[in-house]
């Protein structure tokens, strides 16, 4: 009996592990565009560290339940955005 319910096992399996990748892909991106906001802000003199820093705060106060953005991951974030940056300028200079 067990083994007619293999297949579903594996279907089920799969489609867990495709939504997880889903779910992975779709941060990295988020955290990516935060990152690429943040960092062009700062670039542009529109903020300076204290702001990444209020914006923790607002987060944290305003939308408790979004978890993940306190001041430190979002200094990380901005780090992400700016190495990944620098990385796919380095890469298209190399080619």
């Amino acid at each position: 009996m067990q083994n007619q319910f293999t297949e579903i096992i594996q279907l089920i399996q799969i489609s867990r592990n495709k939504a997880i990748s889903a779910v992975n892909t779709e941060l990295i991106n988020l955290y990516w565009k935060t990152g690429a906001f943040i960092s062009i802000q700062v670039e542009q003199a529109s903020w300076g560290d204290k702001k990444i820093h209020e914006l923790a705060a607002f987060i944290k106060s305003h939308h408790p339940e979004i978890k993940g953005f306190d001041r430190r991951r979002l200094y990380r974030m901005r780090q992400f955005y700016e190495i990944d940056a620098k990385s796919s300028i380095m890469s298209s200079v190399m080619i």
